[in-house]
């Protein structure tokens, strides 16, 4: 498919392009693209996937009967928390690190962080530090922040995942023109996905650094999951096993919805546990793939690693993680490609593996202002940088909220509510169109806002609509 000379003339092109960039770095690439030439078709074989025996994935509830020991805090020493903070605030329409939003009470995603672990270590005179792994785009912006926390109980490290060259979708070659991140160059580069996580840690130094001062495992999640807490239970079963049976490795999953059909899931291929996602799908399975009902959980990508276990992996160059080839066009209509890789898919690659099936309430991502909403809104509390669902609200699900492009960016979000309605009975909300709320509006039941093109619709202060449709002439009927 591809000749010698066009990788002998990319390997040249490469090499110029990464001259001032680590040899690490550019090393790492090579590897990634050499792989690339040669994967051809699906990574799996789809007779080969069966699902995990039962043992495999353990339920929450089976681990947190087991208790804590009176001396957790032993455990706790032995923990580092690893947030990934690699990605920009774009898609809610603000600038910097999507980890300085504001999204309650004022405080950013990274505030929650470093409260919910200071909290730890006070309660548990403990000693857990937070790591950040940012990328070229988050590093500067995030590190002048971190000032701020000088002074609380948690010592905060960070590193940076790789930077690598976008491909050029025809001649495969990098469109880098020099080193530089911006001007003709802001679209070349790219910070390669999660999976890069395990390089990056080894590289800086920072893996064999929280060896040393004893830690033993990372809690590693995405940091706009606010529901990615510290387990306390997890984390005990991970450090009451014997030594020659140690999990190196626990994905939380959690049961799928219909709105999760794409998310990965755990399958049993070739005697070991294994990540699955949409992308390596043959696409004669995708529906099959999307099932609810074959594959009942997904990846929730709250991730417990063994740290001796890393170092093993990444000195026998032995972890395979399958690649995500990833199509972009940039603004000038270039069709471009970046290989990335997903930090849960090294799974296979531990030994003792396992999923843990957790409550749906530790996978709370805020990825549009629709997730902004419900956790501004009264159905959670804020306690010590963690939220938890209200007591008041009486069923356990969160509502159903879909919020039109008018709410799309931070900023046109916040300036349509006076202050967030009363969501505590809402099953479903759908707004679109020009609408905006007044001060102490109550939603209850389903509720469906629409206002048509031209149209505007203002819900007057002190308005409670319950099972109502309120549409572009501000009629209201009972739905």
């Amino acid at each position: 498919m591809f000749s010698v000379c066009l990788l002998m003339r990319w390997l040249f092109v490469v090499d110029y392009v990464f001259v001032l960039i680590s040899r690490k770095d550019f090393d790492g690439f090579k590897k990634l693209f050499h792989r690339f030439l040669q994967v051809k078709g699906p990574s799996v074989d789809w007779a080969k996937i069966s699902r995990p025996p039962e043992e495999l994935i353990q339920p929450y509830d089976r681990i947190k009967a087991r208790g804590l020991p009176d001396n957790i805090a032993v455990s706790l020493n032995k923990l580092a928390v690893v947030k990934l903070n690699g990605g920009l605030g774009t898609s809610m329409g603000c600038k910097g690190p999507k980890s300085l939003i504001s999204v309650r009470n004022e405080n950013t995603f990274l505030d929650l962080t470093v409260k919910q672990i200071e909290h730890l270590n006070k309660t548990f005179n403990a000693d857990v530090p937070l790591v950040l792994m940012n990328s070229f785009n988050t590093d500067e912006d995030t590190k002048k922040i971190l000032q701020k926390y000088k002074h609380h109980q948690v010592k905060i490290h960070t590193f940076n995942q790789s930077r690598y060259p976008r491909i050029n979708k025809e001649s495969l070659l990098p469109i880098a023109k020099s080193m530089g991140t911006s001007g003709e160059n802001a679209e070349a580069w790219y910070p390669p996905g999660h999976g890069d996580i395990y390089a990056s840690f080894q590289n800086s130094g920072l893996l064999d650094k929280l060896i040393a001062e004893g830690k033993e495992y990372i809690f590693v999640s995405n940091i706009d999951n606010l529901g990615a807490t510290v387990d306390l239970f997890i984390l005990n079963h991970l450090m009451s096993q014997p030594a020659d049976k140690r999990c190196e490795f626990i994905m939380e999953v959690t049961d799928k919805t219909r709105a999760d059909v794409k998310g990965g899931t755990l399958i049993q291929y070739e005697d070991r546990l294994r990540l699955l996602e949409i992308a390596q799908v043959p696409k004669a399975h995708v529906d099959e793939f999307k099932s609810v009902t074959k594959f009942k959980i997904f990846n929730t990508n709250n991730l417990w690693i063994s740290l001796p276990a890393i170092k093993r992996l990444q000195e026998k160059n032995s972890m395979d993680l399958e690649i995500i080839v990833n199509p972009k066009t940039l603004d000038g209509g270039l069709n471009v490609i970046q290989l990335e890789t997903a930090v849960g898919a090294a799974i296979k690659s531990f030994n003792n593996a396992m999923g843990v099936n957790v409550p749906r309430s530790r996978f709370l991502p805020v990825k549009t202002s629709s997730d902004l909403l419900l956790v501004m809104s009264n159905l959670y509390t804020l306690d010590a940088g963690s939220l938890t669902m209200s007591k008041k609200r009486e069923f356990p699900t969160t509502p159903h909220v879909k919020l039109g492009s008018s709410f799309t960016k931070v900023q046109e979000f916040l300036a349509r509510f006076e202050n967030i309605p009363d969501m505590l009975e809402l099953d479903h909300l759908t707004v679109s169109g020009d609408v905006t709320f007044g001060k102490n509006v109550s939603l209850k039941g389903t509720v469906i806002i629409i206002a048509n093109h031209g149209d505007r619709i203002d819900i007057p202060a002190g308005a409670m609509l319950e099972n109502k449709i309120v549409s572009g002439n501000l009629r209201i009927l009972d739905h």
